[in-house]
C-alpha cells in the first residue's frame, strides 16, 4: 500500500532543499514549480487518455490511425505536442546546445529553461482557459537545478497510484507555499477543511457556482470533488465563476482547476474588485455562492459601491467625512445573498467580529435574519489559517429551507473541535467534517444521511467489506461503543510495545526496514482509535438519530429567540458553555497538596542556599 502523505511529504521536501540550494525566493520559485506540477499532471492525463483512444483506433492500410487534438477535446482533455510531454523534457541530454532544438516560433533553444518555456507556450495554445496563465520564467533556474526538479516529479509511484493523485499533491505544494508567500494584498490559499465544511453543508449538485474572491480556486476543487464523488461530472453538471484581484492569485486558481480538470471562468484585475464590479452579472442568478473573502477591508468608496448594487439591505456605515465604508465585512455578506437565486445557498468565511457587530451592521442583520434565509452559523477556534492565529465564524444561507425550520437557526460552536496539526495550526479531520455535517443533517431532517455516516463508520470499525445489518446497526447504537476505542487502545499498546522489541533486536542493517514497517502499522491502528473515538463523540450526543441541543456544541434558534439576543448571530451567545467533567479530584484539598508541596520547596531551596553560601565562606 503506498503512503500518500509521505509520497506528498518527500516530493516537497526534495523540492524545497532545491530552493534552498538556489537563490530564489518562495515567491519566485512558487508559480514554476507549481506549473511543474501541472504539466506533469497534464502528462499523466495525455497517455491515460492516450491508450483510450488508441484501443478503439481505426486503421489504414495496416497501420494505426495517429492521435489528434480533436481526439483529446472530446475526450475533456488536454492535447500535448511532443515537445510538451513531461517524459520528452525530463529526457533531454545534457547538452542543449548540440541537440539543435526550436522554440514553436522557429528560434533556437539554448537552455533547459528555455526548452521548458517553450513547452508552456505549446499547452496554453492548446487551451484557451490557460492562454497567458503559465509561467516562462524558466531560465532563471540554473540548468542542473531544472533538471532536478524535473526529476523529482517524475517519481515512478506517482502512476502507480494513478495520475489524478497529483491534484492532491499540487494542493498539498499550494498549502507549503501559502505560509512562505502569503502577504496582506496576496492570501490566496483557504486551508481544505474550512472549504470542505463550506461544500459539506452546501451540498452542492448542479447549477452556476460563483466565488466572487476565489483566490487559488479552492472552493472550485472541492465542490468539483463532491459532485464527481455523487457520481456525477463535475464540468457537466456546474458552471463555475470567479473574481480576483490579484492576478498572481488568478493564474493560480486556473492552474488548479486544470490541475483537478475543471473549467472555469475566472476575471481577475480591477475589473474583478467586487466591491464595484459584479463582473460576470450574476446577481440574483447563481445556486451556489462560496468565498474566504478578506476580512475588515476599510476605505471602500461608498458611492462606487452604492453604484455598483447588489446591496438588499442598505450600505454600511459611512464616514460622512471621506464618504468611505469603515469596514466592508458586511458589503460581503450582503453581495453573497444578492447573488443567489430564490433556491440558492450560500456558505463563506467570516471574521468573527460580523456576528454581533453594532450599528448599521447590526440594522442590516436583523434584516438579514427576518428573510428566513439565515440556515447555520459556526464558529471556528484559532488557529485555522496559514497568517492568522484569530477564530472566524461561518455563515450559510439557504433560500429553499424547509418549511419546519423557515423560522430556525442552527448555532454550531466547534471552538473546541479539532485536531492539532502543529504548534501554530489545527484542522478538521474527515471524521470531524462528517460530524458536524451531521448535526446539521439532523437539524435538516435528513436521518437517513446520519445513518448512512453511521454505517460507515461500523464497517471501518468491524472491518467488513460486507453490508452492515440492520441487526448489527441497533446492537452497537445500544450497547455502547467505547468496546472500539478500548480495544484499540489495547492492540497500540500491543504494537507499540511489539515494535519497540522488534527494533531493538533488528541488526544495523535491518534497523531502518524494520522502524519504517512498524511505523505504518502504529499509525494503522492510531487512525482507528482516533476513527472510534469520533463516532464515539458523535453517537454519544445523537445516538441512532434523533437531533437535541447539546449544551456548548449546538442549538436550534428561532428567530424569536434570535431577536431577544439584538439579532446577534455568535454561536456561544445560544449554545451555552458545557460542563466540565468531574475529575474525582477536591478542589480544596488538592489546593492544600500543592501548598504544602511548595512550601517544602522552599524550605529545601533556602537550605541548599545556606549551603551554598557557607561552601562560599571557606573558599575565601
Amino acid at each position: 500500500m503506498i503512503n500518500i502523505r509521505k509520497l506528498e511529504a518527500e516530493l516537497w521536501e526534495s523540492a524545497d532543499l532545491l530552493r534552498q540550494g538556489s537563490k530564489l525566493t518562495s515567491s519566485q520559485y512558487c508559480m514554476p514549480v507549481l506549473a511543474l506540477l501541472f504539466l506533469r499532471y497534464a502528462f499523466s492525463r495525455y497517455k491515460m487518455v492516450e491508450q483510450e483512444i488508441l484501443a478503439n483506433r481505426p486503421t489504414r492500410g495496416g497501420r494505426v490511425m495517429p492521435v489528434e487534438p480533436s481526439d483529446f477535446a472530446a475526450k475533456s482533455a488536454l492535447y500535448l505536442p511532443r515537445e510538451a510531454q513531461y517524459d520528452y523534457l525530463v529526457n533531454l541530454p545534457d547538452n542543449i546546445v548540440a541537440a539543435g532544438l526550436k522554440t514553436k516560433e522557429g528560434q533556437d533553444i539554448n537552455s533547459l529553461g528555455e526548452a521548458v518555456n517553450n513547452a508552456m507556450q505549446l499547452v496554453e495554445a492548446q487551451s484557451e482557459q490557460l492562454t497567458g496563465v503559465l509561467p516562462k520564467t524558466y531560465t532563471m533556474f540554473a540548468d542542473d537545478l531544472l533538471r532536478e526538479l524535473l526529476r523529482i516529479f517524475n517519481n515512478k509511484t506517482i502512476d502507480e497510484v494513478g495520475g489524478d493523485i497529483i491534484g492532491r499533491i499540487y494542493e498539498y505544494f499550494l498549502s507549503k507555499f501559502a505560509k512562505a508567500v502569503a502577504s496582506d494584498d496576496g492570501v490566496f490559499f483557504t486551508p481544505k477543511s474550512l472549504v470542505k465544511m463550506l461544500v459539506n453543508v452546501l451540498e452542492p449538485t448542479q447549477g452556476v457556482m460563483l466565488d466572487p474572491a476565489c483566490g487559488s480556486g479552492g472552493m472550485f476543487v472541492q465542490t468539483g470533488d463532491f459532485v464527481n464523488q455523487a457520481g456525477h461530472n463535475a464540468n457537466t453538471n456546474m458552471t463555475f465563476y470567479g473574481q480576483e484581484k490579484v492576478e498572481y492569485n488568478a493564474q493560480l486558481c486556473l492552474m488548479n482547476m486544470a490541475v483537478h480538470g475543471l473549467n472555469g471562468r475566472i476575471i481577475s484585475g480591477d475589473e474583478a474588485n467586487s466591491f464595484y464590479h459584479d463582473a460576470h452579472n450574476l446577481a440574483g442568478k447563481c445556486d451556489y455562492v462560496m468565498a474566504n473573502p478578506p476580512f475588515n477591508v476599510d476605505k471602500v468608496k461608498a458611492e462606487s459601491a452604492s453604484a455598483a448594487g447588489r446591496l438588499p439591505f442598505g450600505l454600511p456605515g459611512v464616514n460622512q467625512k471621506t464618504k468611505e465604508i469603515g469596514n466592508a465585512n458586511y458589503l460581503w455578506i450582503s453581495y453573497f445573498y444578492a447573488y443567489l437565486n430564490d433556491h440558492g445557498r450560500a456558505g463563506f468565511v467570516m471574521a468573527s467580529s460580523a456576528t454581533d457587530s453594532a450599528n448599521k451592521d447590526r440594522d442590516i442583520r436583523e434584516k438579514l435574519v427576518r428573510t428566513g434565509d439565515v440556515d447555520v452559523m459556526v464558529s471556528v477556534g484559532n488557529n485555522f489559517f496559514y497568517t492568522l492565529s484569530l477564530p472566524c465564524s461561518l455563515w450559510f444561507f439557504d433560500r429553499n429551507k424547509h418549511a419546519d425550520i423557515r423560522d430556525k437557526v442552527l448555532f454550531i460552536d466547534a471552538r473546541n473541535y479539532y485536531t492539532v496539526v502543529d504548534r501554530t495550526l489545527n484542522e478538521w479531520t474527515e471524521w470531524q467534517l462528517r460530524n458536524l455535517q451531521a448535526i446539521v443533517h439532523l437539524y435538516r431532517g435528513e436521518k437517513e444521511k446520519y445513518q448512512s455516516l453511521i454505517r460507515d463508520y461500523i464497517e471501518i470499525l468491524d472491518n467488513v467489506s460486507a453490508p452492515l445489518t440492520q441487526e448489527r446497526l441497533e446492537e452497537v447504537i445500544k450497547n455502547g461503543e467505547k468496546e472500539y476505542s478500548t480495544r484499540f487502545a489495547a492492540c497500540l499498546e500491543h504494537e507499540k510495545k511489539q515494535a519497540k522489541e522488534a527494533i531493538a533486536s533488528a541488526t544495523r542493517k535491518e534497523k531502518k526496514q524494520v522502524e519504517a514497517e512498524w511505523k505504518e502499522t502504529i499509525e494503522h491502528w492510531e487512525d482507528l482509535l482516533e476513527t472510534a473515538r469520533q463516532f464515539e463523540w458523535l453517537t454519544e450526543k445523537f445516538g441512532d438519530g434523533e437531533y437535541k441541543d447539546v449544551l456548548g456544541l449546538c442549538k436550534i434558534a428561532t428567530i424569536q429567540e434570535i431577536e431577544e439576543k439584538n439579532y446577534s448571530l455568535t454561536p456561544g451567545a445560544y449554545v451555552g458553555v458545557a460542563e466540565q467533567e468531574d475529575d474525582g479530584v477536591d478542589f480544596h484539598e488538592r489546593m492544600t497538596e500543592i501548598h504544602a508541596e511548595l512550601a517544602q520547596l522552599n524550605k529545601d531551596a533556602n537550605a541548599l542556599m545556606d549551603e551554598i553560601q557557607k561552601a562560599w565562606e571557606e573558599l575565601k
